[in-house]
């Protein structure tokens, strides 16, 4: 198994009790700016540090950094990753933190429905609707996204369920699926290591497959039926799922449409049980 370099911060945190103090100076600084390390330049670093620039050199050579400009590149590396960059937010709340998150959410959402003008949600959306069962993986990041789909979807239509069950593993939830069944896979960026492995297994299986994930997915995309693509993209330290929540919503209503009368009766009976097992707050 290769083994991934340690970050920057890793590299920090395991020096830094043998670094000078104006390198721990310089150090603090770019731990607590690591979200904007991409952009910033030696001389920059410390002007805004307040040490010598041959300071903030020296601890990137004791970090195993050659300059720079390599410190930058390993940055925008991990944030294209999805790693979680930046300090601890203490000006999250200005207004000008909030402009620049709800720029960025408006063009995550925008990229996302521009990537779906040439029909394949709702080609998509019937796939899950006519099949026999439907069934959602999402693991690490992406399973609380494949468990709230599943609740929406769970509305729209019956058999779908989510795989693997918590502590289990997936085999025993794939095995006895056919091609008229289809798997909804959910696998935004920070996957796990067996994310290929998962589709491979899909494909020899002829299992129909919806994947759903960011542009970092691109390469596994060729094995899905159909790829919908979800920008996670964010000014703060952590990936933003707001608009593939809104993909979720579009996807569940894009089934749940293909035959109208029949969700409705299906949500009228779920609604039933609700009342007789007193499972929902009455909202007056």
């Amino acid at each position: 198994m290769v083994t991934a370099p340690p970050t920057i911060g890793q590299r920090i945190d395991s020096q830094y009790g043998g670094l000078s103090p104006q390198e721990q100076r310089a150090a603090d600084f770019i731990l607590d700016h690591l979200g904007d390390l991409a952009v910033y330049n030696a001389t920059e670093l410390a002007k805004l540090s307040g040490v010598s620039k041959a300071t903030v050199s020296r601890l990137f050579r004791r970090l195993g950094f050659s300059d720079s400009a390599e410190v930058r590149e390993h940055a925008r590396s991990l944030r294209s990753q999805g790693a979680p960059l930046g300090g601890v937010g203490a000006a999250a709340g200005t207004p000008s933190a909030l402009a620049a998150h709800a720029t960025q959410e408006s063009e995550n959402l925008q990229k996302m429905l521009a990537g779906l003008d040439d029909g394949r949600l709702d080609a998509a959306a019937r796939l899950i609707a006519g099949a026999g069962e439907v069934v959602l993986i999402g693991l690490r990041n992406s399973y609380p996204l494949a468990l709230h789909l599943r609740q929406q979807l769970a509305q729209a239509r019956d058999r779908v369920r989510l795989a693997p069950v918590p502590g289990q593993s997936l085999g025993e939830e794939l095995a006895g699926l056919g091609s008229r069944d289809v798997v909804v896979l959910v696998g935004f960026r920070r996957r796990s290591s067996g994310f290929a492995l998962i589709m491979q297994a899909l494909r020899e299986r002829a299992l129909p497959v919806v994947l759903i994930s960011d542009s970092s997915a691109r390469r596994h995309a060729e094995g899905a039926a159909y790829w919908l693509e979800c920008p996670v993209d964010s000014v703060s330290a952590f990936d933003s799922y707001a608009a593939a929540m809104s993909l979720m919503n579009l996807l569940a209503s894009g089934v749940l449409g293909v035959d109208v009368r029949d969700g409705r009766t299906r949500i009228a009976s779920i609604t039933s049980v609700y009342d007789a097992l007193d499972e929902l707050e009455t909202p007056w």
